[in-house]
Parts: structure tokens; sequence; C-alpha cells
């Protein structure tokens, strides 16, 4: 009788034991253990963000701003030198360079990062106007008050190679495959070549016997690395010129003044901006038949940008209330941004920033007048762009820097508006706080002023 017992207590022993799994498998399903799976660090490649220069004054460090182009955010700020008017960035995104006008000095850092800030000291009286490159291991500076470019090395952020080209260059472009460097030399109406592989100077400078390059001030070079196209104000033109024979090939007439030129690689073409016959001209440049296009736009235009992917331009123009602006009298500044459908080559909608003053008053906390520099045709200061516009990498918007408004409006181009912010306001990334004293006790400091903006990736 004891053994049929045993045989029945030794018999539970296998259910006890699946009963005990049983509960344990179902603890596991109610009661999971996360474990944190990191995911991969976003792609610096993929992130697109522009750089905003802004001026202090004429005696104060003024600032770079970086600004987030999917968040409409300043995302850091790093502190130049005196009055930046040009930046640049390697073609590995890894640093960028701003010419500080008034200092004789380039500032650099890694837009990562944006600290520390590396100043590169270039020889007195240099004024460095324009810094350009397609290439990781330089970058050139044109010196227009030495007559000079100086060639950095990104390696050690220090001048390897000074070279003379002239009286005033004031612009750059370095064919996309690195082997030359077209330098615009506005006081001597010619360009100059530099050979980059040996930094050596072309004997020979580009002048064209027909007159087309005459005060020139700007330069844009064709992706298949063929042809140089330089904008001259002087005689309204904009040259070809042939890269193989260095010679100009061919010439479009887009009106004496003309200020800016950018090139759109996805159609082929430039944009040209006058703002004396307050035109812009589109360029078709597939082929030495330069046939220009010439659309009026509303004010003094001054910039221009081409959207990546080819679809649209954008125009930055102005108007003065009084173009003398008497001090301690009313002046104000209205601006505009014109859409270019560049389908039809038409213009398709215009777009009002707003009305501004303009800061020509006498302070009454220091009797000094509030000199912004923002005037061009007045200002003793470097004022190349009084509204500078940049169109972002991914194409999806355009930001307009307003030296008067001391901030950097924002156009979504997808419905080609200004973001707004929940009042039905423009929402406007701010420049730095200058070191101008308040207008009054208790108020802000006036912000500084920005001069260029640029679209890096």
């Amino acid at each position: 009788m004891k053994v049929p017992l045993i045989c029945r207590r030794v018999g539970r022993v296998p259910a006890l034991v699946v009963i005990l799994l049983a509960w344990t498998g179902c603890g596991d399903v109610f009661r999971p253990v996360a474990v944190p799976v990191q995911p991969p660090p976003p792609d610096p490649s993929s992130l697109h963000f522009d750089i905003v220069l802004s001026r202090n004054g004429p005696s104060n460090p003024g600032t770079s701003l970086r600004i987030d182009v999917s968040g409409d955010t300043d995302v850091g700020v790093a502190t130049v030198g005196l009055e930046p008017v040009h930046v640049t960035i390697l073609p590995n995104g890894t640093r960028l360079y701003m010419a500080n006008g008034s200092e004789d000095t380039v500032s650099t850092y890694n837009p990562s990062t944006i600290t520390p800030v590396t100043t590169i000291t270039l020889p007195p009286g240099s004024a460095p106007a324009f810094v350009n490159t397609t290439e990781n291991g330089f970058v050139y500076v044109a010196n227009s008050g030495g007559g000079t470019v100086a060639a950095i090395s990104t390696t050690t952020n220090v001048v390897s190679t000074i070279l003379t080209v002239g009286t005033n260059p004031v612009a750059l472009s370095e064919l996309p495959n690195a082997t030359k460097l077209y330098v615009v030399n506005q006081g001597d109406s010619n360009v100059r070549i530099i050979n980059t592989i040996d930094k050596t100077l072309n004997p020979n400078p580009v002048a064209d016997p027909g007159g087309t390059i005459a005060s020139p001030v700007w330069a844009a070079a064709r992706s298949d690395n063929a042809r140089v196209y330089v904008l001259s104000a002087g005689s309204g033109n904009v040259s070809a010129i042939d890269t193989s024979s260095d010679t100009v090939v061919a010439s479009a007439a887009v009106g004496a003044g003309a200020n800016y030129m950018v090139y759109d690689k996805t159609r082929n073409r430039l944009y040209i901006t006058n703002p004396v016959a307050e035109t812009a001209t589109v360029l078709d440049v597939s082929t030495d038949t330069l046939t220009p296009v010439t659309l009026p736009i509303t004010g003094t235009p001054v910039s221009i940008a081409a959207l990546p992917d080819g679809t649209r331009a954008y125009v930055a123009s102005y108007q003065v209330s009084s173009p003398s602006c008497p001090v301690d009298q009313p002046c104000s500044i209205t601006s505009q941004v014109t859409v270019i459908n560049a389908s039809s080559n038409s213009i398709s909608s215009v777009i009002p920033l707003g009305t501004v003053s303009v800061d020509n008053l006498t302070n009454p906390l220091t009797g000094t007048v509030d000199d912004t520099g923002c005037n061009p045709d007045t200002s003793t200061h470097i004022t190349r762009f009084r509204l500078s516009i940049a169109a972002s990498g991914d194409s999806s918007k355009v930001h307009v820097a307003h030296c008067d408004a001391g901030s950097t409006f924002i156009v979504r181009t997808s419905d080609d508006t200004l973001v707004k912010d929940l009042q039905g306001n423009p929402l406007v990334i701010q420049s730095p706080a200058s070191a101008f004293p308040p207008s009054q006790i208790g108020a802000q400091p006036p912000r500084q002023n920005p001069m260029f903006v640029f679209s890096a990736q």
C-alpha cells in the first residue's frame, strides 16, 4: 500500500515543474526587461544650416550665427573679427572661413562645435573682401586693400602663400576641379588666374579688348569647369571665359550697375541683380549663345538666390522713404522678395517683408548718431548687401538677412510665404545684441547688423 503512495508523490513533481515554468513564462510576458538600443548618430551631411555674418559697429567684433534650417532657430553664435563680410565652407563641411574686412584677419571654426574660433592673421592693410575654395586643403582670400590673394593651409590655418594680383581684388571663383582660381580685379578691370596646384600666378591677365570686362565685381564657374563668367558693373556685361584658353569667348549685356550673380547648376544658368536698372536677369549658359531674359523688380534689387532643386529664384529688394535719410528725420525702408518661376522665367509672386525704421537718430544717452552702416551709398563702412538672401541646401527655406532690421527673415518655399509666429507676425531670427547703448534707459541694446547670409549645406 505504501509504494503506490510514493509513486503518486513522485508523479506530482513534473506537474509542479510545468506549472512553475508556465508561471515564470507569464511573468516574462507581463514584466518585460527593456534593453535600450542606441540609434546611430545623425549624419552631419544630412543637416542643413545657413550662416549669417553680422556687423557690430566699426570697433567691435562681429558675429557668425548658425541657423538650423529645419527648426528655424539660432543654434550657435561665434564671435569673429571686425566687420565680417564674406564666408565659405570646405567641401567636406568641417570648417567655415570668414573674411574680417576691417581687421586684416580671417576667422575659422568647426560649424559642428562653433567654438573655439581660430584667428588667421593677414599682412597689414589687406582689407580682406572675399573667401573661396572648392578643395579641402586650402582656402583663398582676396585682399582688396593689399592687392593680393592669400592661400591658407587648412591643416595649419596659417597663410602659406601670398600672390600680388592687381588693384582691388573683390571676388574669387575656383573651378570645381580645383585646378585654377580666377581673381576679379575691380581696379584693373581684369581677371588674374592662379594655378592652384603649385600656387603660381599666370603671367597674362584676362582683359577683354572689346571692353566687356570693366569694373568687374563678381565671378562664377560653370559646373563642367569649361567656363568662368565675370560680371562687370562698369560695362554692364557678363563675360564668358574659356578656361582652356583663358580668353573671353562670349558676352551678354545685363545693364551697367549690375552688382551680384549666382550660378544655378541644376538649370545651368546665371541669375543677376541690377540695383541701378531695378531688374533681375536670367542667363542660360549651357552654350555660348548668351541670351538674357530681363525682369523688372520692385525697388532696388541687391541679392538673389536660386533653389538647388531648380524650380525658382528669389530676389531681395528694398525702397527707402528718403534716399538721403537726414539725421534725426523720419526715415524707413520697405523690402520684399520677388519669386521667379524658373520654368517660365516669369515673376510668380512678391513676398512683402514689411517696413522698418532706419536707425539714423541721435542717441539721447550718448549724444551721438547711431551709425548702423547699412546704407551703401553714405556709410564709410563695408556694406555690400543691405539685404542678403540665400537658399537652403534642401530647397525648403530662403533666408533674408536684413541689415536695418537687425534680423533674418524666413521664407517657406512650399507655399512662398513668410514663416510666422502664433500671433501671425513674421518669425525672424534676431542678430546678437550689439555693443551700442540702448536708445533709452531700461531698453535693450540695438541688434547687430546682418551683412551677409550664406547657405553652408
